[in-house]
């Protein structure tokens, strides 16, 4: 780096506007402008950003380096954020829908924008994460810019400041005095906890430079924020997700990558019962009516850890870790893991029954089972009597062509169309079932199948929660209101004597609160001969 050189000696760098040293001017725009005041912005030092230009880093990093980039930023963070509230996220729809399915039924033509455009998934979506590295870089690299500079400037200042450097402060005297006894005026700044330094009988004293850090501080509690967000989609690190688990199943839980298991022993949902409960509560019962408000709702479950290598396909090795009653703010913890109940659903369809029976004789050849979460495709009753399910439709309704489809996976409301072999029958007959109907195609048939009866369980939902970036977010918060405070409740004050000549020269500089300042120069200053600073951005 080129260096430029002061009348003082000292070398500045280059783009210097205010020798580091003794405060001359040395940049062209300060000496062509000798009567306004000093630019004491980063005390006149060279920026990265304002000296080199020419290539492609020196581009990028001029950039990001603009507040006014940072500031735009932030806005289509904002806009996007919002947008990302109009509709439910993906993660809070029913599980019972396609997401696609979901924002076209709920939200019409806007909601099926909102999938396409890929709002659904906003806040894991690639152009988002790009936009909060965007404004993390535009953070590091602006505080960079700005940090070095006035670190250095400010730890090189000097004691004795140029003439120019004193009169084109914006608190500014001269005094003409013989007077160089200046012991009252230090023992004032000492008690007022100024640091004061001498040389040549001139003086500094200086108070509240941390409070210049505040910005940077702000801006590095931010970037660990910003950190801690990203690593919350490094695999590991975040899981929020939802288990669905019917009773007496025993389902993987999601995030833990095979290594652990649920099973829902029981689910027990209790209400508040109007001749049992208190009758403080006996009105709000009436009112809502008796056994509609939920009093608890539970999961007795157990956990399980498994052994041995996974092998897939076979039946896990699982090893009992513990028993557990989860209810709402009370949740299952585990190896940083949490599971909360958030959810129910009772008495969904489980199992079907259905018997084969001659229609004129009504007698039956036996029955078949279905499970209509795994239903098997062939069921041999024995004699030459089969049934076999051609098509099932667990969540059936009839689309816009009039044809049999189905909404969901979930056995919401099965149909089937069975296929019925018998010795009679070789060939089969077909017949679709759905609850409380049976439709046969044209033709008699001689067999038909039966509704029989139904199992049904209760579900219960979980949300698996790990979060191992909350350290960061909460430390980047902390750190953030430090800066806030720092920056806020404290202010950097500096107060320069000098004998230039017959006169005695006093300036002062704050980075706010100017009128703090000049009514403690008042107090110091006060009793002397000394002429008390005035503010010279009054004369304009």
């Amino acid at each position: 780096m080129n260096k430029v050189q002061c009348e003082c000696s000292h070398a500045n760098p280059q783009g210097t506007h205010i020798c580091e040293s003794c405060g001359n001017t040395i940049g062209d725009k300060e000496q062509k402008e000798p009567k306004h005041l000093l630019d004491m912005k980063y005390e006149g030092s060279a920026r990265r950003s304002q000296t080199y230009k020419k290539t492609f880093i020196d581009k990028i990093w001029n950039f990001f380096s603009s507040v006014k980039v940072g500031i735009w930023i932030i806005v289509l963070l904002l806009i996007a954020s919002a947008l990302g509230t109009v509709f439910p996220q993906e993660m809070y729809i029913p599980p019972t829908m396609t997401a696609s399915e979901f924002y076209k039924d709920e939200y019409g033509v806007l909601g099926q924008l909102y999938y396409d455009l890929g709002f659904h998934n906003l806040y894991g979506s690639w152009w988002y994460m790009i936009l909060v590295a965007s404004l993390g870089i535009s953070l590091v690299i602006a505080s960079l810019d700005r940090f070095v500079p006035l670190y250095r400037a400010l730890k090189k200042q000097g004691v004795t400041r140029h003439a120019s450097f004193m009169k084109r402060q914006r608190l500014f005297s001269a005094t003409k005095t013989d007077e160089t006894n200046l012991e009252t005026i230090k023992e004032r700044l000492t008690s007022r906890r100024y640091n004061v330094r001498e040389e040549n009988g001139n003086l500094l004293a200086e108070k509240g430079r941390f409070s210049r850090w505040g910005p940077y501080v702000n801006h590095c509690g931010l970037i660990l924020f910003l950190f801690g967000a990203m690593l919350r989609f490094i695999p590991g690190m975040y899981v929020d997700e939802v288990l669905w688990v019917r009773e007496g199943e025993t389902a993987v839980i999601p995030g833990t990558e095979g290594k652990y298991y649920l099973e829902n022993k029981e689910f027990i949902m209790e209400v508040y019962e109007k001749d049992k409960e208190n009758e403080v509560f006996a009105d709000a019962i009436t009112r809502v009516g008796d056994g509609s408000v939920v009093k608890n709702f539970q999961s007795n479950v157990v956990l399980y850890e498994r052994k041995g290598e996974i092998v897939h396909g076979a039946e896990p090795n699982l090893e009992e870790v513990k028993q557990e009653e989860i209810r709402v703010n009370e949740p299952l913890k585990f190896n940083s893991f949490s599971l909360y109940q958030v959810d129910y659903k009772l008495d969904e369809l489980n199992k079907m029954t259905f018997s084969l029976i001659d229609k004129e004789t009504e007698k039956s050849f036996g029955e078949i089972t279905v499970d209509l979460l795994d239903p098997q495709s062939n069921y041999d009753l024995g004699n030459g009597y089969k049934v076999e399910i051609s098509t099932y439709l667990p969540d059936f309704f009839f689309n816009e062509e009039g044809v049999p489809s189905t909404k969901t996976r979930i056995p919401n409301n099965p149909a089937f169309v069975f296929k019925m072999i018998t010795p009679e029958t070789p060939k089969g007959e077909t017949s679709f079932v759905a609850i409380q109907q049976t439709i046969e195609p044209s033709g008699d048939n001689q067999y038909k199948m039966k509704f029989q009866g139904v199992e049904t369980k209760n579900l219960t939902a979980l949300t698996v929660r790990k979060d191992l970036t909350l350290w960061f977010l909460a430390l980047g918060g902390a750190i953030f209101m430090i800066g806030v405070i720092q920056g806020m409740y404290w202010n950097h004050r500096r107060i320069w004597i000098r004998r230039s000549d017959d006169e005695l020269l006093i300036a002062g500089h704050t980075n706010k609160n100017w009128y703090g300042l000049s009514q403690e120069l008042k107090l110091i200053l006060d009793g002397t001969s000394l002429t008390i600073p005035k503010d010279q951005m009054e004369k304009k």
